[in-house]
């Protein structure tokens, strides 16, 4: 179960836009991302790439946690909205819901739920 002074940690890492960084540092060599129902991305390497992939497409990202942030023990769930501005001159706006499985201080695993429409850029 994360501390409340790391989960908010990890919340002020992204919404500072240490995105991939905070794959690096907050979850387990083994975690586990999965979007909606699709098949899920396997170690924290991977998601790191994966992450970084994306940011590479961006000029820049605004990144905001919607309060109340949800703890039940190893569970947390999250409420994000992502401000994407592309290379390409598209924006994105995201909304999604993290559920996230904790195993002491890091996320093991995390799924993504949100409307797959919302990610066709505007």
């Amino acid at each position: 179960m994360p501390t409340p002074e790391r989960l908010e940690a990890f919340i002020a890492a992204v919404e500072g836009g240490a995105h991939a960084e905070a794959i690096e540092d907050y979850y387990t060599e083994g975690a586990t991302m999965r979007e909606n129902q699709a098949e899920p991305r396997r170690g924290r390497s991977t998601l790191v790439a994966q992450e970084s992939a994306v940011l590479a497409r961006t000029e820049s990202v605004v990144s905001t946690c919607v309060r109340p942030v949800l703890v039940n023990g190893d569970h947390v769930a999250i409420h994000w909205i992502f401000e994407f501005a592309f290379k390409d001159g598209s924006t994105m706006r995201m909304e999604e819901i993290a559920w996230q499985r904790w195993e002491g201080e890091r996320i093991a695993e995390e799924q993504f739920f949100y409307d797959p429409a919302l990610r066709k850029p505007a």
